[in-house]
């Protein structure tokens, strides 16, 4: 939970300090961190989750130096994912005039997102999901401190000692996200958390990227399903003032902080589950899922009320618990049913709430607390039907497969070799 708190972190802080730049570097600042997130970072955090289901289940099969190996394999793949992305960025600015935002905006988001690392916060993303699905959470937790101390210093100096404005602040990410992904590598390999599953880089890592691709795809369109409807929110906003894009981005970073909650107990449940789907124990796995869900839905719950009652015109969007169904494997099922909740019913509700009913960004919360509440319902009810000891054989029968394909392979080269 501290852990994604303090990754997410690094972009509220640029937010809170663009903030008093004036009203159109906050929503410039707010416009570029929707189309980094849309353009990169969604589909890189989304790739990367397939590791979720991957590592965890891998490294509760025992099959340690298999670890390595996806990890190898997911560094290439996203690096590769990086030119497409930029590719995007490139043209940002005639796609934001053609969506009729402010040119003022536009320019201002053009300049913060000049420099966007998408490599470092890829990279980033990986090495926690290496760490996490091994039961390892505190030298994100360590890393994400440093970085988040070191990222306020750079943009009180940039912005206000050597009043840089917008580009000081993106000067000040690129340099935290790089910083994020060095000190987290170099915690890794100066305590040599990396020894048990890594033995270096091997000529495997570029065979089998299909059994990668087939989890990374739909986690990535369930990832990015999920946050691009949020973040088109603030696109929408943008249509109607600077001075609802600037609403919309403080009603989305609070209900950010108060996702990070709930997000803590997923995470830990998809390392739990798929752990325990990998030894092959199928009632662990299935505990482990119910405490998660009893859990993050207290939390919510909780947080709910927290803000509610310190604040009257702030809602909070309850959050399902994805985690799990990472965790099984089932990130098919979390795409379908993020496709059709925000496509199909988010949007047609709350976008005609926000233009025909001129609520604004209310009428779109509106719309999207509409459409998690009854996805939670679904995916609580598919949690509770589904067949956990079908997962646990089909994960056995994966490895199991996996480990003869192995062993054939190294079995030919012998024979080649003598």
């Amino acid at each position: 939970m501290i852990a994604q708190f303090m990754s997410f972190a690094v972009s509220f802080v640029s937010t809170v300090f663009c903030g008093h730049l004036g009203r159109t570097e906050l929503a410039g600042v707010s416009l570029a961190i929707a189309v980094s997130n849309v353009t990169g970072v969604s589909i890189g955090v989304g790739l990367a989750s397939a590791c979720d289901t991957l590592i965890s289940q891998t490294y509760g099969s025992g099959n340690l130096q298999k670890v390595g190996v996806i990890l190898q394999r997911a560094i290439l793949i996203l690096l590769l994912a990086c030119f497409p992305c930029w590719a995007i960025l490139i043209n940002t600015r005639p796609i934001l005039l053609a969506f009729r935002q402010e040119p003022e905006v536009a320019r201002s988001c053009i300049t913060a997102l000049f420099v966007l690392p998408f490599q470092a916060a890829f990279m980033f993303s990986l090495l926690s999901r290496y760490l996490e699905n091994q039961g390892i959470i505190w030298p994100q937790v360590i890393t994400g401190f440093l970085v988040n101390l070191l990222n306020a210093l750079i943009n009180y100096i940039f912005l206000f000692v050597l009043k840089m404005g917008v580009a000081g602040s993106a000067l000040a990410n690129t340099f935290s996200q790089f910083s994020m992904a060095g000190i987290l590598f170099g915690y890794i390999v100066c305590r040599g958390l990396h020894k048990a599953t890594w033995g270096g880089w091997s000529k495997e890592c570029l065979h089998d990227w299909g059994s990668y691709i087939h989890l990374a795809i739909p986690s990535m369109v369930m990832m990015c399903v999920e946050w691009w409807t949020y973040e088109i929110g603030g696109f929408l906003a943008g249509l109607i003032s600077e001075v609802e894009l600037g609403a919309q981005s403080i009603v989305y970073e609070l209900a950010n902080v108060a996702y990070m909650l709930p997000l803590g107990f997923s995470v830990a449940g998809n390392v739990r589950v798929g752990n325990a789907l990998g030894a092959g124990e199928t009632e662990q796995g299935k505990l482990s899922a119910k405490l998660t869900l009893f859990c993050a839905g207290l939390v919510s719950v909780g947080m709910a009320i927290l803000i509610g009652g310190l604040k009257d015109h702030i809602s909070y969007v309850f959050t399902y618990d994805d985690g799990i169904i990472r965790g099984a494997g089932k990130q098919r099922v979390g795409a379908i049913c993020n496709i059709v909740g925000y496509y199909g019913i988010g949007f047609p509700v709350g976008v005609p709430l926000m233009f025909a009913a001129k609520l604004g960004i209310k009428g779109l919360w509106t719309g999207l607390f509409t459409c998690v509440s009854l996805q939670c319902v679904f995916l609580i009810f598919y949690l509770i039907r589904m067949n956990w000891k079908d997962v646990t054989i089909e994960v056995s029968l994966k490895w199991k497969a996996l480990l003869q394909l192995q062993t054939f392979c190294i079995l030919s080269v012998i024979q080649k070799m003598f």
